[in-house]
């Protein structure tokens, strides 16, 4: 088959055969799909076979594939030039375009990657502060900087490794890692290293240990304690912003807790629209901190590429359609409580969450509230329901620790097909 031969040919290349780790399929077998083309909500794989998609590009296409608007955005702007290394009008656009739906930020960085940008957003946050120790929570992921790649989850989680290797003990012997919504382990943290501390950095619903919620308490609290000894809250917002609503995760954070924001937030994914780009922003204090203002260096020959900026623009002015993210939810909901009356019929243990466009699910009785709990659920299963699924024409995440994605282009009846596909992985797993 095409797929099998692309992949040894790749492997003979590329480490793993892919140039992300969890395309590799590795954690649940078999051969990678080799993606020829996509429309809408489905792409077709190099057999030719058709795939409903709910990774969606891992969260970037939440217009679904190939939206005409976008489409016809970047095509006049590639008419115009790839790259500049200079100054566009359009940097200027989708900056006030971020910097008006997302009430916390007064000034925005843009960048090429989300990584790019939380390594940024953190080298910031110890220039602002002159402090160098930073709080992380075990499982959230920021990219693959090497102050942050401590017990993060994502691929790391997939492959099992708590951290990587060519990590030096003494890079990150400032991160201070925390378990995730617990309160007590948080406030004895800024007891111990409250005068150090540069900042908190938090993914608010995580979703590379799957999909996995900071209850409004945990993060009220995260935002007392920075406030107190004055260390800089960052939201990464890098699969959450304009995903979960327009207002990304904080929005709905702002609406239970009175006069909430964060400090920072990172964005990526949407605001590319599928392309690379992403971008840190806050306040006009602390961001007026970076060069060529300020004495904190960051620079990059493809920020705002003019190209992705089209497509991130055009995309971002899609989403503000009137009762777009309420379709959005309702579809997106829909699916996991689909999935969940299937499983539960199997008498399979089953717990799912939402929002936006976003979900994840679990093996579980219950939902999870931290890393440790997240590594309970049933791995073995998760890997006969994805190739039941793979096998039926539904492609998930091939990774139990990622969250799902669900795009305007899916149609109910799409959804209807994926709970009706994933009955059937069910009763054959459990024979009823």
């Amino acid at each position: 088959m095409r797929n099998i031969e692309l992949f040894e040919r790749a492997k003979r290349l590329i480490p793993g055969g892919v140039n992300s780790p969890v395309r590799a399929f590795r954690a649940v077998g078999g051969t990678p799909r080799f993606v020829t083309r996509a429309k809408g909500a489905y792409f077709w794989d190099a057999n030719g076979d058709r795939y409903t998609d709910y990774i969606g590009s891992w969260g970037p296409m939440i217009l679904g594939h190939g939206h005409p608007a976008v489409v016809e955005a970047v095509q006049k702007a590639l008419l115009d030039g790839f790259s500049f290394g200079a100054p566009t009008e359009r940097e200027i656009e989708l900056a006030e375009e971020i910097v008006k739906l997302v009430p916390s930020l007064e000034m925005v960085r843009l960048v090429s990657s989300g990584t790019e940008a939380a390594m940024s957003a953190l080298r910031l946050a110890r220039g602002a502060t002159g402090r160098s120790k930073i709080i992380k929570f075990e499982g959230c992921y920021h990219g693959h900087a090497d102050a942050l790649l401590v017990k993060a989850g994502s691929g790391l989680a997939t492959n099992g490794f708590p951290t990587s290797a060519g990590v030096p003990p003494e890079v990150v012997q400032h991160t201070v890692v925390l378990r995730y919504n617990d309160i007590p382990e948080l406030e004895a943290a800024f007891d111990l290293h409250g005068p150090e501390l540069a900042c908190l950095m938090i993914e608010p619903i995580a979703g590379n240990m799957n999909f996995v919620r900071s209850n409004v308490a945990f993060i009220q609290r995260c935002r007392e304690l920075c406030t107190q000894h004055g260390a800089l809250l960052i939201f990464d917002e890098v699969m959450t912003g304009f995903r979960t609503g327009l207002g990304g995760a904080q929005g709905l954070y702002a609406k239970l807790i009175p006069g909430f924001k964060p400090d920072m937030t990172v964005l990526g994914k949407v605001i590319g629209g599928g392309m690379p780009l992403a971008a840190f922003g806050g306040s006009r204090a602390v961001m007026e901190q970076l060069a060529p203002l300020g004495p904190v260096y960051q620079a990059g020959t493809l920020s705002g590429n003019p190209v992705a900026t089209a497509c991130g623009l055009a995309t971002l002015r899609e989403v503000q359609a009137t009762g777009f993210y309420d379709a959005l939810h309702a579809k997106t909901a829909s699916l996991v409580t689909g999935l969940d009356e299937a499983a539960q019929r199997a008498g399979i243990p089953f717990c799912g969450d939402s929002e936006g466009g976003m979900f994840g699910f679990f093996l579980l009785d219950a939902l999870p509230q931290n890393y440790g709990e997240v590594m309970r659920t049933d791995g073995s299963r998760f890997n006969l329901l994805f190739h039941g699924l793979l096998d039926r024409g539904v492609y998930i995440a091939p990774a139990l620790y990622e969250a799902g994605f669900v795009s305007a282009a899916h149609t109910s009846q799409d959804i209807e097909a994926t709970v009706d596909a994933a009955a059937a992985v069910f009763t054959a797993i459990t024979g009823r």
